[in-house]
């Protein structure tokens, strides 16, 4: 009996003076101080002791959850313990979101509490100090990141008998129980994916209304599979709510289950007593709406070789090819004097140029596209640099016609009185052609070149082969028929005005490009580029005063060599000078009498979320098809009058400079060019309607008219 209390005596004193010992010392680190604390003054044989590892950080650091986000790493303990001894989980609380830059974690600043529950095996010796020994090691973060790690313990009497008392921690512990997410079967989750979203249904079992939860949040278990930082969208339901949440588009795993949290601002879940609710629900993926196209489309792949001719004879009469394609009339101008052998080899050559062009921007776009770029139709007219070369080039040209300098007229084959240089002077016209095409795209050929990439690569090789061949074939037709060459004028000194106002037609062109660049690369580019003009402009004239054969060869090899080194560097130096600008449009704009909202895949989430009528113009400056569709059918005050009585939200996706997110947004309604207008009805399962390239008023109206139905 004596023994007995002379045990229980010493397991007294050993509570009493635990309540000092359960907190240890805490270990500094960098930014960091961490200990093991406990809310129980001591423990029976049996019993479940909840140890908590403290975490206090300095201002602006922070440390990560179970799924950092889009970087970090979570704190990690490994627990000491005899055989017996079973440890849970650390428990975290509901995380926050934390902006750095483009990238969102998702952790906890100031300080933190993760909780651990210990099972003493019932069979445990009483009456001892225990020591719970754990390796911890983490990973903070501001701008920079610095692991850490150290050694805890934490010393708690484990006795026979005796109440455990509560320490100073009890409070600090049930507060933090109630920042954790809990499940609740009074929600029900329904989850369900499309290509580009995750949609969470839960619904309330409970007949009250429910509480509103603001700033809602969906913290996914696994990382990787949202895009942290889209806004996500939440609309309100009978009995519960819609969260719509953008997929991050690098993630190729299939959605089958779905888990994580849904943590909001207020108080929601629970009975109005938890931020956070958290669940687990099977994943459907649902087939994306197929856009409902104005004129047909299912494509083949023989269909979109077909409509990839088609297209590249249609593309002869759009705006793009308009200013090259004079020279080319010049050209049948003067074949129509020559033999019908060298009209034959003239285009010919032509035709080959065309096509050499569209293999090496079919070839150079498939391969950019395998190494990851998100690349479409007109690409390389999205680098300022190469508008800088391609306005040299055309600037060149038009002085060429205006007589400021002869290089034997092998640029433009016209007048030319070597077949050689004129046959290279069509090769060139081809090539010339092809570049100053791929602004544009014409009926047929957007489905047809969306197809291409989706295509292995000889495919999409003939897809490309045949819009070149329906490019050239108006070419290869007339030359090819004596008797329409009939109906050419003959050569004479009017040619002669019609080369000048075909240079002029140039300028025009060069003019436009000035215009392009100035949005790609902002107004210092402007001066840049017309330096460069300035010096070429010197250039050409160096060729014309001594560059002729007239001139004594030495000097005008001289003339030559000077010309050409001076104009070769200065276009490099502003090539290489010219950057693009941090953003083309960045705000709502005004144009053709409409208000423009920037493209915004998260917008258009939300919007569609609304319900709302969604109009998007995907455009580009250089892309002179785009500019005429918007003048003639977003400028018709019929056109505005109905956006207006419809309050369809109108968006603008300019692509005048490179931008992932439209490429992609592109590529899923199976397009890689612009123009393309897309109208969202706004009604739920309704699939967007896709306009033609060509617009007018009527079809836009038409379509708008569908929004009433």
């Amino acid at each position: 009996m004596k023994k007995r209390m002379w045990y229980s005596c010493i397991a007294f004193a050993m509570v009493l003076v635990s309540a000092a010992l359960l907190r240890a010392e805490p270990v500094h680190r960098d930014h960091v101080s961490i200990e093991l604390v406990s809310d129980q003054s001591a423990a029976r044989p049996g019993d479940t002791v909840t140890v908590g590892l403290k975490i206090q950080l300095e201002d602006e650091w922070h440390v990560y959850w179970t799924n950092p986000g889009d970087a970090g790493l979570a704190p990690r303990v490994k627990w000491n313990l005899p055989p017996g001894f079973v440890a849970s989980p650390l428990q975290f609380p509901v995380p926050k979101r934390i902006p750095a830059g483009p990238l969102v974690s998702f952790g906890y600043d100031k300080e933190l509490l993760l909780l651990s529950d210990i099972v003493i095996p019932s069979d445990f010796i009483p009456d001892s100090l225990f020591s719970f020994n754990a390796e911890v090691d983490w990973l903070v973060c501001k701008v920079e990141c610095i692991p850490g790690d150290a050694v805890l313990s934490l010393m708690v009497p484990i006795v026979e008998n005796g109440l455990a008392e509560a320490t100073a921690w009890d409070e600090q512990f049930r507060l933090v129980r109630t920042k954790q997410a809990v499940e609740d079967t009074n929600w029900s989750v329904t989850a369900s994916a499309s290509k580009t979203n995750l949609q969470l249904i839960f619904t309330s079992k409970s007949e009250r209304s429910s509480t509103i939860p603001s700033d809602l949040f969906f913290f996914p278990t696994k990382k990787g599979i949202i895009d942290n930082s889209a806004a996500q969208v939440l609309a309100k339901k009978e009995r519960g709510f819609e969260l719509t949440i953008p997929l991050n588009s690098m993630n190729t795993d299939t959605l089958t289950e779905i888990s994580g949290l849904l943590v909001a601002e207020n108080q929601w879940a629970n009975e109005g007593t938890r931020t956070g609710l958290k669940f687990s629900a099977p994943a459907t993926m649902l087939s994306s709406p197929t856009p409902i196209a104005f004129a047909a489309v299912e494509i083949t792949w023989w269909q979109a070789i077909l409509f990839a001719f088609v297209g590249g004879l249609i593309l002869n009469l759009m705006p793009c090819v308009l200013p090259v394609l004079s020279i080319k009339v010049l050209s049948f101008v003067q074949q129509a004097g020559e033999g019908r052998k060298q009209i034959l080899q003239h285009n010919a050559v032509f035709t080959l140029g065309v096509l050499v062009s569209f293999w090496i921007l079919a070839a150079g776009l498939l391969l950019l596209r395998a190494g990851g770029e998100q690349l479409g139709w007109g690409f390389q007219l999205q680098s300022p640099a190469f508008i800088i070369i391609l306005s040299s080039f055309m600037f060149l040209m038009a002085l060429n016609l205006l007589g400021v300098f002869e290089v034997g007229t092998s640029l433009t084959g016209i007048g030319g009185n070597s077949r050689r240089s004129g046959l290279l002077g069509s090769f060139i016209a081809g090539v010339t052609a092809t570049v100053v095409a791929t602004p544009c795209t014409a009926p047929f050929m957007g489905s047809a070149l969306g197809y291409s990439l989706t295509q292995p690569a000889l495919i999409s090789l003939a897809i490309f082969t045949a819009l070149g061949l329906g490019m050239s074939a108006p070419y290869v037709i007339l030359t090819s028929t004596p008797w329409l060459l009939r109906f050419v004028p003959k050569p004479g000194r009017w040619m002669e005005t019609l080369k000048h106002v075909m240079g002029f037609l140039l300028m025009a062109t060069v003019v436009w490009l000035v215009w392009v660049l100035s949005i790609q690369a902002g107004s210092d580019s402007i001066l840049l580029l017309l330096a460069t003009l300035l010096v070429l402009g010197l250039c050409a004239w160096i060729l014309g005063r001594w560059g002729g054969y007239a001139v004594e060869q030495g000097k005008r090899v001289t003339a030559i060599t000077a010309a050409v080194a001076l104009a070769l560097a200065s276009v490099s130096l502003a090539s290489f000078n010219v950057t693009p600008a941090d953003s083309v449009a960045s705000g709502m704009t005004q144009a053709d009498g409409l208000t423009w909202e920037p493209f915004s895949p998260e917008r258009v989430t939300e919007l569609n979320g609304q319900g709302r009528p969604l109009l998007i113009d995907f455009t580009a400056a250089w892309c002179l098809s785009c500019k005429v569709n918007e003048r003639v059918a977003f400028g018709s005050l019929d056109v505005q009058g109905k956006l207006s009585s419809l309050s369809v939200v109108t968006m603008k996706a300019d692509w005048t400079s490179r931008d992932e997110r439209i490429t992609k947004a592109l590529a899923e309604f199976g397009r890689n060019s612009v123009p393309l207008y897309v109208l969202y009805t706004g009604k739920t399962g309704q699939s967007p309607i896709v306009l033609p390239e060509l617009l007018t008023p009527g079809i836009v109206i038409e379509a708008l008219n569908k929004l009433e139905g």
